[in-house]
């Protein structure tokens, strides 16, 4: 089994910032009980989503108690607690340490009754196991496209929005004074400032900083690289709290090219006794922090339909869970098409929610309601046009009756605070 501290074979951002937001939390805490207080007591960090300190374009929002549960666990961590609890379960038994070859399907190749797989032990023979139901949740790189080829089916369409993300990770020993009493530091990338950072507590004593780069501008991985980027980003928070901090380990990088959403809702034809769920579907940017809790709400879709008491039709499924992503995935997708060099159509729904979005955060500097309502949306309790409600738009109007400027780079203060000068991003 995984060790706690152990990433997956296979999933190389587990090492990597991560957080489980909201919704999500909410429908964890709801499949397994009291899961928070034992992450809580194993010393994870749990807080208020909107009590973290947040910048956006340069500019930190007011601080709100949203009453929305962020949980900044390790990834191996929060996976290793829920699979015990998984394991706990009498009916459920794990096959370990072995490839997925391929399905296995009726001679008319309109059902699929279960799968091969090949232990890596180097010595055993494939084997076949029988299955009511075949569910593919093996992440962006799913093998489901070419096997509907291989039975004859169409592969479903993909949408792409290339943001050539990366991200460079390090550890450090926590010193109190850093966070100030906050789970997290959260320069956010904008257009205007593209390099961003999430910088959190993950234990009692240790933190981590993911340094996020878009469109090839990917954070170093050598020492001296690894500050100066974080020296570049728009606020001096993270730099000043690293520069003489003590590292527990070396930087390290992950590159995520695209995000990429399977159209399955739009095929005709599919076989049944075959799902495809989670990345698999739909693998968005991870700095919105949106796929763990995207991922939870088609699990309560998929048991929506398990309760129904027969295996799930496939397209009717597709379609329910199509419905869950649309929302996380027009503000994803949307919120990279601000930037100019990610290409995307941009429509003018999404040049318009731009430009609103812009206001709203920097009114959100001023108001706190709005970060409250903000985190609700970020956190997907409530759809983005919660935003737009007569109460927040006066509110936006107020502080933003036009689009601001961006919030001034922290070394650009330079005169007459004895800062040192920008060296360029």
């Amino acid at each position: 089994m995984v060790g706690v501290n152990a990433p997956r074979r296979g999933a190389p951002h587990t090492v990597h910032a991560h957080g489980l937001h909201a919704r999500g939390h909410l429908i964890l805490e709801e499949l397994f009980p009291d899961l928070t207080e034992e992450l809580r007591s194993a010393g994870v960090p749990v807080g208020d989503l909107g009590e973290m300190r947040w910048y956006f374009n340069g500019r930190r929002i007011r601080p709100a108690r949203t009453g929305l549960i962020s949980v900044t666990a390790p990834r191996p961590v929060l996976e290793c607690h829920v699979r015990d609890r998984v394991a706990a379960l009498p009916n459920v038994a794990f096959l370990e340490n072995c490839d997925v070859l391929g399905l296995i399907a009726t001679p008319g190749r309109d059902q699929i009754v279960g799968v091969r797989v090949q232990p890596r032990d180097g010595e055993s023979a494939a084997e076949e196991l029988d299955a009511d139901l075949v569910v593919d949740a093996t992440g962006r790189g799913s093998r489901t496209p070419a096997w509907l080829t291989e039975f004859g089916y169409q592969r479903p369409q993909e949408e792409r929005v290339k943001v050539g993300l990366a991200y460079t990770t390090r550890h450090y020993r926590t010193r109190p004074e850093w966070f100030d009493g906050v789970q997290s530091i959260n320069p956010v990338a904008a257009p205007a400032h593209p390099r961003g950072a999430f910088f959190g507590q993950v234990g009692h004593d240790r933190c981590i900083l993911s340094l996020t780069g878009v469109l090839g501008d990917y954070p170093p991985t050598d020492h001296e690289g690894f500050l100066d980027f974080a020296r570049s980003l728009p606020v001096p928070d993270v730099y000043e709290a690293v520069r003489d901090g003590e590292a527990l380990d070396d930087p390290v990088s992950f590159r995520f090219p695209a995000s990429v959403r399977r159209r399955y809702e739009r095929l005709t034809r599919f076989p049944q006794g075959l799902l495809v769920i989670g990345d698999a579907l739909c693998s968005f940017n991870p700095v919105y922090g949106q796929g763990m809790s995207v991922a939870a709400i088609e699990v309560m879709t998929l048991r929506q339909h398990l309760r129904l008491g027969l295996p799930p039709k496939p397209l009717p499924f597709f379609t329910d869970v199509a419905r869950v992503i649309d929302v996380p995935w027009e503000i994803s997708a949307g919120g990279d098409l601000d930037f100019p060099g990610v290409t995307g159509r941009r429509t003018l729904r999404v040049r318009i929610g731009n430009a609103y979005l812009a206001r709203f955060q920097y009114a959100a500097t001023k108001d706190a309601r709005l970060t409250n309502a903000f985190m609700r949306v970020a956190g997907l309790m409530d759809p983005p046009q919660a935003l737009m409600r007569p109460e927040m738009l006066l509110r936006v109007l107020r502080h933003a009756p036009r689009r601001p400027t961006p919030g001034e780079h922290w070394l650009d203060r330079g005169p007459g605070r004895g800062l040192p000068a920008r060296s360029g991003q």
